[in-house]
C-alpha cells in the first residue's frame, strides 16, 4: 500500500514516511503540528465510521489509504485542468501548494538532522572541500528564494513553532552545520533522540559559558601546551607521543571530572594509547612534572625497576570535585593500541561490583582512541560488542577520539577504513556521535557535557571525535613531511589551538596580551620548579573503597602451606545444597541423572567426577566469603556438558523464570556467583576478565575457553598483560584460565591448548601453570587460588575426555584430607628397589600409561604425574627421584609433537635432578608444524607409538 502511495501522488507519495510522522505528532499532541494539517488529521477522525481514539497505537493504515484517494483526486483535478485554458489557482489549489511547502521544510529539517554533519566545520586545517550534499539544499524541495520569507511549521524542531524559512535554515547550519556535527537519527529510541534533538537543537549548538570559565579554559589549553614545549625543549628528540594540534584534549577531560563529580561519580577508569598520554599523567591526573623529568633523565639505573617505557605507566590519583574527591585511575597500556579497551571495561565492571553499583552511577569508564585505530582494531568492535550485555555492560562508557585525520605514522584516511567516518563502528550499537572540530575549545567542552549527560541518563556508550591534527611526526623522530608535505605546509602555518583561542578572549576584551602571556611563563614557572599547577588533585587521599592488595604483596608466599580440604560434614552439606532442586522444576531427563548421581556422591555411594568437584570448590569458595566469577562460551551448562551451574526449566522459556543456579543457594549470606555464557569473542572477555581480576583481589574470576586453543585469538592478552603486567607496571593478578587440552583425534584445532606457549612466557615466577589429572586435584586447586595469600594467574590445561574417564575420579576422603598435590606418586604398589625407569607425565597420557602397564603387567616402571609444571615443584620432584635408587633412566612422555608440549621446558629441570648415572630420555609424537593431524586413524596409531616407545627397553 504504500508503495502504490508512493506511486500515485507527487503530493503525497514521496513524502509518505513525513505525513505518517506528522500524524503520530497529531495523536500524541494534536497542537503540535501545523493547522493545516490538523485540519486534515480532524477530518480523518472518523473512518469506515468509527471514531479512532488519539492514540499512537491507531492503525495508520485507513489514514493512508484516505491520502492516497485524496492524491488520486487532485492529480485527476489537475490533469482536467490541464485541458482547459490557464486560469488563476482557486483556494484550494494554493492551500495544497503550501502544504507541499510545508512538507518540503519537514523533510529539509529532517534531512539536517541526518546529513547535516556532511557540512560541519570539522576540520581545524581545512583541507578538504564539504561534499556537495543535495538534501541540505532548499532548492532540492522546491523551495526558492522567494520563500523565505513564508512563515511554516517547524514541526519537532526545538523552538518556536512557527517560523519563517529563512530563520529555519539559519537555525539548522547554526545547529548542525558549526563546529559541532551529530550522528544520532540512526538511534531506534524516540526518547534518546528527542533528548538529543533537545540538548542541540534548543542552545543551537552554540556554547555560552561565563567569562571566568573561558579563563579556565584557557589556562587548561596553555597547560596542555606548555608541557608539550617544556619536554620538547628539554629532552630533544626523546619519544613521547606528544599531544600537539588535539590540545583540547586536556580542558575536555578538566571538564568531564568536574562533571562526572558534580553527578556524584565516585571513581573514574581511563583508558589510552600512548597519544597525549604523558600530557594527560601530568595535567589530568596530577603526576609531578619532576618525577616525570626523572623518568626521562634515569640517573638512577640500579633504582629503576624493569618495568615499561614512561608513555605506557598507568597512575592513579584523586581530584577535588563540586561532588566531593573523586578517585582517578589511568590503566596501564602497552604498544597495542586499543588492547586496553576490555581491560578498563573489567576493572569498572569489579569496582561497581564491589560498591553495589548495578547501573553505573558511581563508576565510569571513559576511553581514549585514536581515529585510525578505532576504526582498525577489531577489539574495539568486540568491546562495544559487550556494552549492553549483562555480563559486561558497565552502564555506558565515554568514548572519546583524538582524530588527527593521519591515523598511525602517514597515513592518508583513504588507507586507514573503508568507512566515511573512523567513528562508523560505534553505529553498531547506536551510540551517538558528536564530531567537533579541536580548535573550538569551547565546543569540545560543549559536546563532552552533551555526551556524559547521555551517559549518565541512559547508561549507554556515547562517543565525541574531536577532530585535531598531530603537529608532529608518530614519534618525534619522525619526518611526517616526507610523505605527506600539503598536509604538513598547513600544520607549519597553524598557530596552535592555545594561541587561537587566546586570541579569541582577547577579542572579546576577556583577557589582555599581558595576562595572556603571564599565564604561560607561570605554567613554565612551575615546570622548572618541577611542581603541578592543577589546584584540584588531592594527593595522598585514600579512599575508603579502596582495595588492600598488602597481604599479597610478600615474595614468600609460594611456599605458604594452606587447609584447602574441609570437614566431610560440610562436604555432605554444601552437596546437598548443590542437588538440592525447587519443587516443580522440570530438568532434561540427561541432566535429571546426573543431579541424581550428584546426591550419591555427596552421600559417598559413588566416586566425584570433574563436575561435582569443580562445583562444590566454588561452593565451598562462596561460603568462606570470596565471590566468584565464571565466564566463557558455554560456561553454564560447560562445553562438554559437564558443570552444570546453570539449570535450565524444561517447561519454561522465559530466562527469568526458567533458570535456577544452585550456586547462589548454598549458605544464607554467601558471596556473590556469578556465571556467564559470554559473547563469542576470545579477546575482549578474556581482556575484560584480567581487567576484573586486577581490580578484585578477593574474588575468583575464572575464564573458560570452549576449546584451549581459542585462546589463540587472545594471544595479546595473554603476552601482554597476564604474563608480563606484574613486571611492567606491578600488577598483581589471580586470574584463572581453564584451557581444554587433551588429544583425543579430534584434529588440529581442538586437541592442544598450546601448553608450550605458556611455558615460554614463565619466568620470575610470574604465572602458575597446573595440568590436574584428577577431580580432587581441580578442588584443591580452585581452593588454594582463593586462600593462599597470592595473586598469580593461573593457567589449567583443563580436561576433555577425562571428564568422564572411569579412573579419573575421587572420593570425598580425598576433598576432606588431601591438598593440591604439585607431584603425584606412584599410586600403585612397585618395588622401588626393582624400578629401572621412572616415567614422568602431565595429563590424560598418564592414564593411558597406566592402562598399557596393566595390561602387560610391567613392574619396573613407576609413573608420576607433574601436576604443577610452573612453578616447577623441584623438592617434591626430588622425593621421587630418590624413591627409586635403581632406576636407571628418567623419561618424559607426552601426547604433544616434540617441538610442542612442555618437553623443551621440562627437560631444563628434569636435568636438574637426573644423577650422573642416569640418562634422560622421552616418548612423544614427532616434531609437527600442525598441533595434530586430522585422522583419527592416525592419531590413534601416534598415540599407540608414544605410549609403547615409553615402556621400550632402551631409550
Amino acid at each position: 500500500m504504500m508503495k502504490q502511495l508512493f506511486e500515485s501522488s507527487l503530493l503525497f507519495g514521496a513524502n509518505a514516511p513525513f505525513i505518517e510522522g506528522l500524524y503520530e505528532e497529531y495523536l500524541r499532541s494534536p497542537e503540535s503540528v501545523p493547522p493545516e494539517w490538523r485540519i486534515y488529521f480532524d477530518r480523518l477522525s472518523r473512518v469506515n465510521g468509527a471514531i479512532e481514539s488519539a492514540s499512537p497505537d491507531v492503525p495508520h493504515q485507513p489514514v493512508i489509504e484516505s491520502f492516497i484517494r485524496l492524491a488520486k483526486e487532485k492529480r485527476r483535478q489537475g490533469e482536467h485542468a490541464g485541458r482547459g485554458a490557464a486560469r488563476e489557482l482557486t483556494r484550494e489549489e494554493r492551500s495544497l501548494t503550501t502544504e507541499r511547502k510545508q512538507i518540503s521544510v519537514l523533510q529539509m529539517i529532517n534531512a539536517y538532522r541526518f546529513l547535516g554533519v556532511r557540512h560541519a566545520d570539522l576540520d581545524p586545517l581545512k583541507r578538504q572541500e564539504k561534499p556537495h550534499v543535495p538534501e541540505l539544499d532548499p532548492a532540492y524541495y522546491g523551495l526558492t528564494g522567494a520563500d523565505m520569507n513564508t512563515i511554516f511549521g517547524t514541526g519537532s524542531l526545538i523552538g518556536p513553532p512557527r517560523a519563517s524559512l529563512g530563520d529555519i535554515l539559519q537555525s539548522l547550519r547554526q545547529t548542525y552545520c558549526g563546529s559541532i556535527g551529530v550522528e544520532y537519527m540512526y538511534i531506534t529510541d524516540t526518547e534518546q533522540k528527542r533528548w538529543i534533538q533537545g540538548r542541540i537543537e534548543g542552545p543551537r549548538a552554540q556554547p555560552n559559558y561565563s567569562s571566568e570559565y573561558k579563563k579556565h579554559i584557557l589556562e587548561r589549553l596553555n597547560a596542555a601546551e606548555g608541557l608539550e614545549k617544556y619536554l620538547h625543549t628539554r629532552y630533544v628528540g626523546q619519544k613521547r607521543f606528544s599531544g600537539e594540534g588535539g590540545e583540547s584534549l586536556i580542558p575536555l577531560l578538566d571538564n568531564l571530572l568536574q562533571r562526572a563529580g558534580r553527578m556524584g561519580v565516585q571513581q573514574l577508569v581511563i583508558g589510552m594509547a600512548h597519544r597525549a598520554r604523558l600530557n594527560v599523567l601530568v595535567n589530568t591526573l596530577g603526576k609531578l612534572p619532576a618525577d616525570l623529568f626523572h623518568e626521562f633523565e634515569g640517573k638512577h639505573v640500579h633504582e629503576l625497576p624493569e618495568g615499561d617505557v614512561k608513555y605506557h605507566q598507568g597512575f592513579s590519583s584523586a581530584v577535588s570535585t563540586p561532588g566531593g574527591v573523586m578517585g582517578l585511575s589511568l590503566a596501564f597500556n602497552p604498544s597495542h593500541l586499543e588492547i586496553v579497551d576490555p581491560v578498563v571495561q573489567g576493572s569498572v565492571r569489579a569496582r561497581q561490583h564491589r560498591l553495589q553499583d548495578r547501573d553505573g552511577d558511581l563508576v565510569l569508564p571513559v576511553l581514549l582512541h585514536g581515529d585510525a585505530a578505532y576504526s582498525a582494531q577489531g577489539v574495539v568492535m568486540e568491546t562495544l560488542n559487550l556494552s549492553q550485555t549483562r555480563g559486561y555492560g558497565t552502564g555506558g562508557t565515554v568514548h572519546v577520539i583524538i582524530n588527527n585525520q593521519i591515523g598511525f605514522t602517514t597515513s592518508d584516511p583513504r588507507d586507514t577504513r573503508s568507512t566515511l567516518y573512523c567513528t562508523d563502528v560505534s553505529k553498531m550499537i547506536e551510540a551517538p556521535v558528536f564530531h567537533v572540530n579541536g580548535d573550538d575549545p569551547e565546543a569540545v567542552v560543549l559536546v563532552t557535557e552533551i555526551a556524559l549527560d547521555f551517559r549518565m541518563k541512559f547508561h549507554k556508550d556515547v562517543v565525541v571525535d574531536m577532530v585535531c591534527f598531530r603537529t608532529l611526526g608518530h614519534n618525534e623522530q619522525d619526518e611526517p613531511m616526507v610523505t605527506q608535505p600539503l598536509m604538513y605546509k598547513i600544520i607549519s602555518r597553524h598557530p596552535g589551538t592555545r594561541k587561537r583561542y587566546a586570541d579569541k578572549l582577547e577579542a572579546e576584551g576577556i583577557m589582555n596580551a599581558d595576562q595572556i602571556e603571564q599565564m604561560v611563563k607561570a605554567y613554565r614557572d612551575d615546570m622548572d620548579a618541577g611542581r603541578n599547577p592543577n589546584k584540584t588533585i588531592v594527593y595522598g587521599y585514600k579512599s575508603n573503597n579502596a582495595v588492600d592488595w598488602a597481604p599479597f604483596l610478600a615474595d614468600n608466599k609460594w611456599d605458604v602451606q594452606v587447609q584447602t580440604g574441609l570437614p566431610m560434614a560440610e562436604l555432605k552439606r554444601l552437596a546437598a545444597r548443590l542437588t538440592d532442586i525447587p519443587e516443580n522444576f522440570k530438568l532434561h531427563s540427561r541432566v535429571e541423572k546426573i543431579i541424581a548421581d550428584r546426591r550419591l556422591m555427596g552421600e559417598g555411594k559413588l566416586s566425584l567426577d570433574w563436575g561435582m568437584a569443580e562445583n562444590l570448590a566454588y561452593a565451598a569458595l562462596l561460603k568462606d566469603g570470596y565471590a566468584v566469577r565464571i565466564s566463557g562460551q558455554d560456561s553454564g551448562r560447560g562445553t562438554f556438558f559437564h558443570r552444570h551451574a546453570v539449570l535450565h526449566d524444561q517447561n519454561r522459556e522465559r530466562w527469568d523464570q526458567g533458570r535456577y543456579v544452585p550456586l547462589r543457594h548454598v549458605a544464607a549470606g554467601q558471596s556473590d556467583f556469578v556465571i556467564i555464557d559470554s559473547v563469542l569473542s576470545e579477546e575482549a572477555v578474556l581482556g575484560f576478565e584480567y581487567g576484573y581480576a586486577t581490580a578484585e583481589p578477593n574474588e575468583l574470576v575464572v575464564w573458560e575457553a570452549q576449546f584451549g586453543d581459542f585462546a589463540n585469538g587472545a594471544q595479546v592478552v595473554i603476552d601482554q598483560f597476564i604474563a608480563s603486567g606484574e613486571v611492567k607496571w606491578g600488577r598483581l593478578c589471580g586470574l584463572v584460565m581453564m584451557l581444554p587440552h587433551g588429544y583425543e583425534g579430534q584434529g588440529p584445532e581442538h586437541s592442544s591448548a598450546r601448553l608450550e606457549r605458556y611455558l615460554q612466557l614463565c619466568a620470575e615466577y610470574n604465572i602458575q601453570v597446573c595440568v590436574p589429572s584428577t577431580p580432587a586435584q581441580m578442588f584443591h586447586l580452585l581452593r588454594r587460588q582463593m586462600i593462599r595469600p597470592l595473586r598469580k594467574p593461573l593457567i589449567i590445561m583443563s580436561p576433555k575426555s577425562l571428564l568422564r574417564h572411569k579412573e579419573s575420579v575421587s572420593s570425598l576422603e580425598d576433598l576432606a584430607d588431601k591438598g593440591f598435590q604439585s607431584v603425584i606418586p606412584e599410586v600403585e604398589k612397585l618395588d622401588p628397589g626393582k624400578v629401572r625407569r621412572l616415567i614422568a607425565c602431565s595429563g590424560k597420557v598418564y592414564y593411558d600409561l597406566l592402562a598399557y602397564r596393566r595390561k602387560h603387567n610391567i613392574e619396573d616402571v613407576a609413573i608420576i604425574r607433574i601436576e604443577q609444571l610452573y612453578p616447577f615443584p623441584h623438592n617434591e620432584f626430588q622425593v621421587e627421584v630418590e624413591r627409586y635408587p635403581q632406576a636407571r633412566d628418567i623419561l618424559w612422555c607426552q601426547e604433544e609433537p616434540g617441538n610442542q608440549g612442555a618437553w623443551h621446558r621440562i627437560q631444563h629441570y628434569l636435568l636438574r635432578h637426573k644423577r650422573p648415572d642416569q640418562t634422560l630420555g622421552y616418548a612423544l609424537r614427532p616434531s609437527s608444524a600442525s598441533p595434530a593431524v586430522g585422522y583419527l586413524a592416525k592419531h590413534n596409531f601416534q598415540q599407540n607409538e608414544l605410549i609403547v616407545a615409553a615402556f621400550r627397553e632402551k631409550i
